[in-house]
């Protein structure tokens, strides 16, 4: 059994000769309490930055929020000017024409005073008519009716949009510093991708999904529109129109008729014409800066109404099978009419026997 005892010096002496310094067990406990305390920091060190992490976590979340609602503002605004503006320019009726004439103006035209009248009110009936179609004509023009579109917490779109035979994958980034890239009417953004089932190159009968883009080409976009069932042969052109137009007449050669328009609907066909789409390019950061871009105004529709685009033969796989049938129908019908040559030959003979007896 061993014991311990202190010599003269401070340490402390066991029985089998160690000796143990109370120096050391001091430091030893000071050493102790500051392993926990660190202990304690790590652990409170932890919990701070886990805090951290959800501050910045929201703080993200309210930018995203704040930039969102700076796009509705701006949208919101320009719709404000485009009203004041219609209001402006619109003639309004003054009633300064119904004021009493005075007497000079009684005087000097007292011998003109009825033809000047049937003038004033036949132009003024005209004007009546003409007017309210003008201004019906100009607000149908200005309004766009859109689609309501799911939407993520921030308030952006989901991807893919699908528009009935219409899907957007992205819309792109709206290029503002070059005049080529946007229009009065339409915005060209560059990483535009939109699919579309259409007939196919090769066969129309068939279904073929079309992906259409928008690339940069340098000063003026590049148009493509690349077919599934032959993706090493893209149609590309200028202009969404100029692409569209070469695939329809691929179509109509494939068919031997002309079962389509040739003319072209490129903007429909890419669907950003769209007004849903538009509404969502037009709201894209960098829109306020295209110089020539008029801005549109839209309206939400909530009734859910057909396309217009179901009928088009040049944009819907449907009606293009319509227009098909119907062109294959009246050639076969033609070819029915049109008497054989055997039966002319024997019509002839038959005359002929007839004027010789």
């Amino acid at each position: 059994m061993s014991y311990m005892f202190a010599d003269r010096y401070g340490y402390l002496q066991n029985s089998s000769g160690g000796l143990v310094s109370t120096v050391n067990l001091k430091y030893k406990k000071k050493y102790n309490k500051i392993k926990r305390v660190i202990k304690d920091l790590v652990f409170e060190n932890a919990a701070l930055c886990d805090q951290v992490s959800q501050m910045q976590e929201k703080i993200l979340i309210v930018k995203e929020e704040r930039r969102f609602l700076l796009k509705k503002l701006y949208h919101l605004q320009a719709i404000a000017e485009t009203d004041n503006q219609l209001q402006i320019h619109t003639p309004k009726l003054s009633t300064a024409g119904f004021s009493p004439p005075s007497a000079s103006s009684d005087v000097s035209s007292s011998a003109k005073k009825t033809p000047a009248k049937k003038r004033s009110s036949s132009e003024i009936l005209e004007s009546l008519k003409a007017n309210p179609k003008t201004k019906k004509s100009s607000a149908t023009k200005a309004k766009k009716i859109v689609q309501p579109i799911p939407l993520d917490i921030t308030g952006r779109p989901v991807f893919p949009i699908v528009l009935g035979g219409l899907t957007v994958h992205s819309l792109g980034e709206v290029v503002s510093d070059r005049l080529d890239y946007h229009s009065e009417d339409l915005i060209f953004p560059v990483g535009f991708c939109s699919t579309r089932v259409y007939g196919s190159l090769k066969d129309p009968e068939k279904k073929c999904v079309y992906t259409c883009k928008i690339l940069d080409g340098g000063t003026a976009p590049t148009f493509e529109i690349v077919a599934d069932s032959d993706l090493d042969a893209p149609i590309v052109g200028n202009s969404a129109k100029e692409c569209h137009s070469m695939l329809l007449r691929h179509i109509n050669h494939a068919i031997g008729v002309e079962v389509v328009n040739t003319q072209g609907r490129g903007p429909e066909f890419f669907g950003f014409s769209h007004p849903t789409i538009q509404n969502l390019i037009q709201s894209s950061p960098g829109t306020r800066k295209c110089s020539s871009y008029k801005w549109s105004k839209f309206e939400v529709s909530h009734s859910g109404e057909p396309l217009m685009e179901e009928n088009d033969a040049s944009l819907n796989f449907d009606a293009l099978q319509r227009s098909i049938a119907f062109s294959k129908s009246h050639m076969v019908a033609g070819i029915k009419e049109e008497p054989s040559d055997q039966l002319l030959s024997s019509s002839s003979a038959t005359l002929r026997d007839l004027l010789m007896s």
